[in-house]
């Protein structure tokens, strides 16, 4: 700034020295010589080398008795990710209370959980939730209904969802265009971690979803966003019990290595993380 006003200041003496057209072909001259203010480097919060998103989905109780408290033990925050019909939600819901007032998301994973019936091994999935058979606008108000139920149990009103069994289509059409305003962020596919961050659309995150593996494989995934630099989102559902489970052994070892590297990796909700990217793109 200082040497801006004593660029002005010499442009304003000028004209008596060697003419006004002069003058202001030398103070663009002096402008132009001056080096242009760089954007700041993008950054994750505390340096840290990658962002990890930990995420639950279904509601399920394995997590209010075994994730939850050891996320908690070690200040770890992370995004749970309801289906709001689950009677975990109804019969627990003081502690999905607790959760969300501890820091951690109560995120959006509809009403019913409804998914494609015609898909391989989904025999499992009942006639009137079969997405095959639902609009693009049922499952739209679907998603809407959940915001408000959710709404009323955290009080928050910014929103991230996780689609259903990945499946993208209501009645053969996408669905997720219809319900993108609604959200901040959308974990939409299984997908490994991203090697950069340009062009990640935070509305079509890629997830790890696994089951039945070691600690050394979840602790292989977040050590590939540290080295690449951008995020790793894993999506649990049961640990140490209910489906799709991961031992609380192996989850231990995850969260104690993200702790023990807090230069490494910042955890928190997936909510707070994509806010933070966007936030770092806008000009």
């Amino acid at each position: 700034m200082g040497m801006l006003v004593k660029l002005a200041n010499l442009a304003r003496r000028a004209p008596r020295r060697i003419g006004g057209a002069a003058s202001q072909s030398l103070l663009l001259l002096l402008l132009c010589t001056q080096p242009m203010a760089q954007a700041e480097p993008f950054q994750w919060p505390g340096g840290a080398r990658a962002a990890v998103s930990l995420s639950y989905d279904d509601a399920l109780p394995s997590q209010l008795d075994h994730a939850l408290p050891a996320l908690n033990a070690l200040g770890l925050r992370a995004s749970f990710y309801l289906t709001l019909s689950s009677p975990t939600v109804s019969q627990r819901l003081p502690e999905w209370r607790r959760a969300a007032a501890a820091g951690h998301e109560l995120g959006n994973h509809t009403l019913f959980h409804p998914c494609s019936r015609g898909l391989p091994g989904r025999e499992w999935v009942p006639l009137h939730r079969d997405l095959d058979r639902i609009s693009v606008e049922q499952m739209r108000e679907e998603v809407s209904v959940a915001n408000a139920f959710l709404q009323a149990i955290d009080g928050q009103s910014l929103r991230t969802f996780t689609v259903p069994c990945t499946d993208p289509l209501a009645g053969g059409q996408p669905y997720l265009p219809a319900i993108k305003p609604a959200f901040v962020g959308i974990k939409s596919r299984v997908g490994g971690v991203p090697k950069s961050l340009d062009g990640l659309d935070p509305w079509d995150v890629p997830t790890a979803a696994p089951a039945g593996v070691s600690g050394a494989d979840l602790i292989a995934i977040v050590q590939q966003a540290a080295a690449h630099g951008t995020l790793a989102s894993i999506t649990f559902h049961g640990i140490g019990g209910d489906h799709l489970s991961v031992s609380t052994q192996a989850h231990q070892a995850l969260l104690q290595h993200l702790a023990d590297h807090p230069q490494l990796y910042w955890v928190d909700s997936f909510v707070n993380i994509v806010t933070h990217l966007q936030a770092a793109r806008r000009p």
